[in-house]
């Protein structure tokens, strides 16, 4: 069932969503070579606790598997739900990272991908592109209109740029829960409900360099490329009103 959020809960989850942003960009400059994705998990543990907020992703999922991390870290061919560990990040590789809060019971979501040092042209393609999904994606949420339409804007892109969707996992509601009604899918497919006054969702496309299928590793969490080739990964928040579609979270990668 579609939550729709009234003016006093967005305004709640607007804030979760500044929060979120304000943290990814201290975070931005610190990705860097050498620097080990378990040491970025703990930062990001500490700065979230300590603006108030509460990690969203930590300990979600079932409880014999919880995920271990207050952050996904998935780099070059991990798609989503990268596990933080001692792996160093190095000059090429493409890093995504995914992050939500909980503030107060006002669930955000966003996700970037950075590109460390000197990448591949088409691995900069990639970047580029999935992030331009992304806005294709929000400019197609507007009220009134049909859900399927946010698919078919970031396909029809990302086939243009020359890069596969992935179809295995999608955006989905968010704001009282990580995870709500509606699944938001990168394909138009699925059911199609009219978009209203009130539905917050998070649009996030997965794009990917070769084949779109995916396949999730024995720690039941990170999910790759099947052909190993490298993928992106895009999100914002946004909340739909009877005049226009705001995006809550904020571009943390350009300069003001």
């Amino acid at each position: 069932m579609i939550r729709l959020k009234n003016n006093k809960q967005i305004d709640g989850i607007r804030e979760s969503c500044h929060m979120l942003s304000a943290m990814f960009r201290e975070l931005i400059p610190l990705v860097k070579e050498g620097t080990e994705t378990l040491d970025l998990d703990h930062w990001v543990h500490g700065w979230i606790i300590k603006a108030g907020g509460k990690p969203a992703f930590l300990g979600v999922g079932s409880p014999k598997n919880p995920f271990p991390g207050s952050i996904c870290i998935s780099v070059n061919d991990q798609v989503i739900h990268g596990i933080p560990s001692k792996r160093k990040i190095a000059s090429g590789d493409l890093v995504s990272l995914d992050c939500g809060i909980d503030l107060g019971g006002y669930i955000s979501d966003q996700a970037i991908t950075l590109a460390i040092g000197r990448v591949s042209p088409e691995a900069a393609a990639l970047v580029r592109v999935t992030e331009e999904c992304l806005y294709k994606g929000i400019g197609a949420a507007r009220t009134g209109d049909r859900l399927l339409q946010i698919g078919r804007a970031v396909q029809g892109h990302a086939h243009e740029g020359g890069f596969t969707v992935v179809h295995q996992f999608c955006g989905h509601g968010v704001g009282l829960a990580l995870h709500e009604d509606p699944q938001v899918h990168n394909i138009p497919r699925g059911p199609n409900p009219k978009l209203s006054a009130g539905m917050v969702l998070a649009i996030e496309p997965m794009i990917n360099m070769g084949v779109p299928e995916v396949k999730t590793l024995d720690d039941g969490w990170t999910v790759v490329t099947a052909d190993g080739a490298y993928s992106a990964h895009w999100e914002h928040t946004v909340a739909l009103f009877p005049d226009r579609t705001e995006i809550l979270t904020e571009d943390v990668t350009k300069v003001p």
